[in-house]
């Protein structure tokens, strides 16, 4: 496989899809040329089984964060509290974000903003960059992530059109491209449309698979890499070095 290294920037490898041949998925990673893959968490209870991975396995990197549908704000001091703990041992907060697809009351989606808000102002704190959830609220993502400063910032598997994403480019945040662009339209046109220096690549496995009736990996992420060059009309190769080069520049080296 070529020899720059490819990062998975955001995938849920602690799912229980996976419990019976993670090795196997992870083996399969490593064929297609991926170096390092990153583990988003959703609930604290994934945070510390993503931990737990990363400690058994070397390519793994931990993030961690609260979905943006659970509505709990003691849960999310809770989280705070384990991020602060464990600092030194992840890469990243995420996934934490807006939902507005699921979360339809404008009280819900108060509190929503007001956990976000503790998160942005965690990452700060702590010089942790953010792997963000934007379903159905990408504008207003972008306007509070600049409204309160926020300087690393990942925009993972953004659905909204890309005129929405031009402040945030300006802003210097990054948007991960998952291995769905090839079936998604709207995803073939953010690419279109966005310089090659603030793309990533990810999987969010399992799910966004190329195939939706398959569970996602890890290894699919090559699919990704491949439709964006065609996209751009760059080789393959030049895409997964800026992706390399964009990643380190958010997240830092890996090594």
């Amino acid at each position: 496989m070529m020899g720059i290294p490819l990062i998975d920037t955001h995938t849920h490898l602690a799912d229980p899809a996976f419990d019976t041949d993670r090795n196997e998925v992870l083996e399969r990673a490593r064929l297609a040329g991926i170096s390092s893959v990153f583990l988003v968490s959703e609930t604290l209870q994934e945070a510390e089984k993503n931990l737990a991975l990363c400690r058994e396995y070397e390519m793994l990197k931990p993030l961690a964060g609260l979905y943006p549908t659970f509505l709990d704000l003691e849960e999310a001091d809770r989280m705070v509290r384990f991020i602060r703990t464990h600092r030194d041992e992840l890469v990243g907060i995420g996934e934490v974000g807006l939902d507005f697809w699921k979360v339809k009351e404008e009280d819900d989606r108060a509190v929503q903003r007001r956990i976000f808000e503790m998160f942005i102002t965690l990452s700060k704190e702590l010089d942790l960059p953010l792997n963000i959830h934007s379903r159905s609220a990408g504008r207003h993502v972008i306007q509070i992530l600049i409204d309160h400063g926020a300087s690393k910032v990942q925009l993972h598997a953004f659905d909204g059109r890309a005129s929405s994403a031009k402040a945030a480019v300006d802003a210097g945040y990054y948007f991960s491209i998952p291995a769905s662009i090839l079936r998604s339209n709207q995803k073939q046109k953010l690419v279109r449309h966005l310089p090659l220096s603030c793309l990533l690549l990810e999987t969010d496995s399992p799910v966004l698979s190329p195939n939706p009736e398959e569970r996602n990996e890890p290894a699919n992420m090559i699919l990704a890499l491949k439709t964006v060059a065609d996209i751009k009309g760059i080789e393959s190769e030049m895409i997964s070095e800026a992706v390399y080069q964009n990643t380190v520049m958010l997240y830092g080296p890996l090594d």
